[in-house]
């Protein structure tokens, strides 16, 4: 699966805004300045702050709910007695005056600029206003384009259309756009983040559940009180495993659960697996995507210390850095090839190390390319396999 570069999207947006600020520090130049240094200052403000709001409201691209909130806040950007938001097929939101008069008529209007995907100039006649105290008397309606398609457009009606109102809707419309572009990398994201979620329950080793309950069968006889708690630490560890929940989940909860698998699994190699935590307090309730060092831990007892004749040990520690936790999943096992890692971790190579590829790409989608795994590992040495994630990331949090 393709990683998504998010910081791209975020220049998108960023540049936008700035152009977007810049068109409105000369088009409402004569904001009072209330309290502030400069009219200068008054104007960024109150610019950047409608659009925040508006921005809230966008992250479902041009839906009904959202965009009747976001469109107060971008009618304000534009100072305009009115504004409308339609889209392909109807008006989407009306803010101001005209709403039993004008807006009837809004998406009509904007068909030549969904045809066409041009900036449309309407005066007279052309805006149907038969009410001759109605400020309302000409209108800019421009498109709303994402990946050079038209999907929307915004209508600006005041007493006037200048020059300066024509930019200035359209830095406005420039601006919706790069919103609703980044609401669908975000909804892809989660997608993807879904997909890979399947991906790793799908990947739970079959040869992991039967030798779990083979192991438990072995205690049957000879240790019942033994046996009742391995099926117990078995069904919490398949319980979430395979819940439902959201895309994260705290530091502490993962390592239970870690914990959980372990102890399975030392029912059936007994003296060869040793483990050794380590575990800053601090980090517990930090949050981090789901099933993220479970797998690790099950590709170091599979692939690192199955193979091995002698004894193992795995030490998994989470350390407090500072902003970010380290954490890493060692083995003295039989390591691998760094190229085949390699390839894994690129997408290029089709493994039964079990997450390494998943965990990676996942790790990659939530903090960026920067925080992807890190793996130690030559043939007969051992493996180390590290990251780091921040201990706040927006977003990423423990759905209640």
């Amino acid at each position: 699966m393709p990683y998504v570069h998010w910081p791209t999207a975020a220049l998108t947006v960023g540049v936008a805004a700035v152009a977007l600020l810049l068109w409105f520090l000369v088009w409402r130049r004569r904001v009072p300045a209330r309290g502030y240094v400069s009219v200068a200052d008054a104007t960024t403000y109150e610019t950047l702050h409608s659009a925040s709001e508006a921005a809230r409201h966008l992250g479902d691209g041009l839906s009904d709910d959202g965009t009747e909130k976001a469109a107060p806040h971008l009618r304000a950007m534009l100072g305009t007695p009115a504004l409308s938001i339609c889209d392909l097929n109807s008006l989407v939101a009306w803010d101001g005056l005209g709403e039993h008069g004008h807006a009837r008529h809004a998406h009509a209007q904007a068909r030549r600029t969904l045809d066409s995907g041009r900036s449309v100039v309407l005066q007279g006649d052309a805006v149907h206003c038969t009410d001759v105290d109605c400020p309302i008397r000409a209108a800019v309606i421009t498109p709303i384009i994402t990946d050079d398609l038209v999907v929307g457009t915004i209508g600006a009606y005041g007493p006037r259309a200048s020059a300066g109102l024509v930019r200035a809707t359209e830095e406005v419309a420039t601006w919706v756009a790069a919103q609703i572009e980044l609401s669908e990398l975000g909804r892809e994201r989660s997608r993807a983040m879904e997909a890979e979620l399947r991906a790793l329950r799908a990947q739970i080793s079959p040869h992991f559940i039967y030798n779990s309950l083979g192991a438990i069968a072995s205690f049957v006889r000879t240790d019942p009180d033994r046996a009742r708690e391995l099926l117990l630490e078995f069904a919490d560890f398949t319980r979430y495993a395979l819940r439902q929940g959201g895309a994260y989940t705290s530091l502490a909860e993962e390592l239970r659960n870690v914990e959980r698998y372990l102890v399975l699994e030392q029912a059936r190699f007994g003296d060869r697996l040793s483990i050794s935590l380590a575990v800053d307090r601090e980090v517990l309730p930090v949050a981090l995507p789901y099933l993220t060092i479970q797998p690790l831990v099950e590709n170091a007892v599979r692939h690192g210390l199955a193979a091995k004749s002698a004894p193992g040990l795995i030490t998994l520690t989470a350390s407090d850095r500072g902003h970010d936790v380290e954490i890493s999943v060692e083995d003295d096992g039989v390591g691998a090839d760094p190229d085949h890692i390699r390839r894994i971790l690129d997408g290029q190579s089709r493994s039964n190390s079990i997450g390494l590829g998943n965990v990676d790409a996942r790790l990659r989608q939530v903090y960026g390319d920067e925080r992807g795994l890190v793996v130690e590992t030559a043939p007969d040495a051992g493996m180390k396999v590290s990251f780091t994630v921040p201990k706040y990331t927006p977003g990423v949090h423990v759905a209640a």
